[in-house]
Formats: structure tokens, sequence, C-alpha cells
């Protein structure tokens, strides 16, 4: 299995449904429709929701039932890059190469934007009808998750690179690949493994952006630490998956393309 070809069909298959979720822009209002669409495509490889998918086939998953919480943790992750950029927060002007989504539709219509991608998001999970995938999803992306990353970065900017990596960062890469296994109705060892997996390829992320952009981790430490770091938390996200055999090869070549 070509892990490109993989990530490709996935990320056809999580945009003709996010396509779908996503309200029309010509739905009244149609400025936040617009700038939500806008903060949602094209994309990125949309590597998040294929490892929700790849956990889902790891635990014996086929068909469709995992798409709707695949498409949720998109949203969210989508929310929070449209908060991230605001400039309460990083104040950025670009990302993916083009206007960020306050610079394109104004802060206010920007920060509704998230507001209604995150609310969205869980409507869309709901889709499921599971509700551990709800609470777990809740959890993490709530103040011990991901705003309190977000809080631990303005507030300390780097002083506690560790909590803001995994929080911020990791705890979304986590309850992805959690998710996955929560909707197959998985057992406990194996969702332990998956969400063991998720945190620890969820801060190699993290590591190899920083690395990348000579930031963070990398810029506290040194780039050889954070690589040194890197490779060893890829060793353990590795160790995780012996307990789903070769059911778990479309995970381990996405950790490896990440930890590359």
């Amino acid at each position: 299995m070509r892990i490109e070809k993989y990530i490709a069909a996935k990320k056809k298959i999580i945009d003709k449904a996010l396509d779908k979720y996503l309200p029309p822009s010509s739905l009244k209002p149609q400025v936040i429709h617009r700038a939500m669409r806008y903060a949602v495509f094209p994309g990125g490889k949309r590597i998040r929701p294929v490892f929700t998918i790849a956990a889902f086939q790891a635990c014996g998953g086929k068909g469709d039932l995992v798409v709707p919480v695949a498409c949720g943790i998109e949203l969210i992750h989508s929310y929070t890059l449209v908060h991230d950029d605001l400039p309460c927060m990083d104040n950025d002007d670009f990302r993916r190469g083009k206007k960020t989504c306050h610079k394109k539709f104004g802060e206010d219509i920007a920060l509704l934007a998230g507001d209604g991608l995150l609310t969205l998001a869980f409507q869309v999970i709901a889709e499921s009808g599971n509700a551990e995938a709800i609470k777990e999803i809740s959890k993490a992306v709530g103040t011990c998750g991901v705003i309190g990353g977000q809080v631990a970065d303005i507030l300390g900017k780097n002083k506690d690179i560790e909590y803001i990596n995994l929080k911020k960062t990791a705890m979304l890469f986590e309850t992805a690949v959690k998710s996955g296994g929560i909707i197959k109705g998985a057992g406990k060892r194996k969702i332990n493994a998956l969400g063991n997996f998720g945190r620890d390829i969820g801060l190699v992320f993290q590591l190899m952006d920083d690395l990348k952009d000579g930031d963070g981790y990398a810029r506290l430490y040194g780039a050889k630490a954070a690589k040194e770091k890197a490779d060893i938390l890829a060793k353990k996200a590795r160790a995780s998956l012996n307990i789903f055999g070769k059911k778990g090869e479309a995970l381990l070549k996405l950790a490896s393309l990440i930890n590359n």
C-alpha cells in the first residue's frame, strides 16, 4: 500500500462529506457560511481524519460509519486554526498560502466562523449516535485539552512547551485516533493502544513542525534534541500498534510519513 495514495483516497471521501455538511455559501447569512467554507477548503492533507479512518480500519471497521466523526475532527481542527490566527492570539496574516480568515472577512466574522465550525462539528459527530465518542472529543477540545494548551501558550509563550505541545496539538491527534476505535466498538486494550499511539505521534508531528520552523521545542532545546525526541516518540508510537498486527499497516505508514 502506497501511503500517499491511501491519504489521497481518504481525503477525497472526507472533502466530499465536508462539502455536504457545511452550509452552502448561498444560505443566509451568507457571509458566515462563506467564511466557514473558506476556512475548511481547500485544506491540507486532512491528516487527523485520515488517522481516524485508519484507526477504525485497524480495529476491523468497514464502511462509512466513521466518516461523520472523522469530518467532525477536521471541523474542530479548522476552528482551532481560525481562532489561533486571530489578532488576540498569534495574529497571523496568511495560512496555507492565502489570507487568514480574519484578514479576508474581518475579525468579528472570523471569530463567529470558528464558533460555527466548532458547533457544526458536534452536530456532525452526533450523527454517529455514539455518546462515548462525543464525550471523548469534548474532553480533548476543552479547557483540559486544546483550549488549555492555547491558554498556556498565550500566558507562557513557550515557558511550558511540553504541556503546550501535549494539550494544543497531541490531544487532538490522540482523540482522532481513539475515536476510530470507539466507533468500531473496540475493546479497552485496543482503544488505550490507539490513544498512546495518537498522543505520541501527535507530539512527533509538533516536533517536526518545530524543526521545520525553527520554533517551539527546537528553538528552546536545539534541533538535535528535537529530532532525537521525535525519533524516540515515533518508536514508542509504532510499538503501541503491535496489538493490531497487519491491520495497523496504514497507521504505521502514516506514522513514518510524519517522522520523516
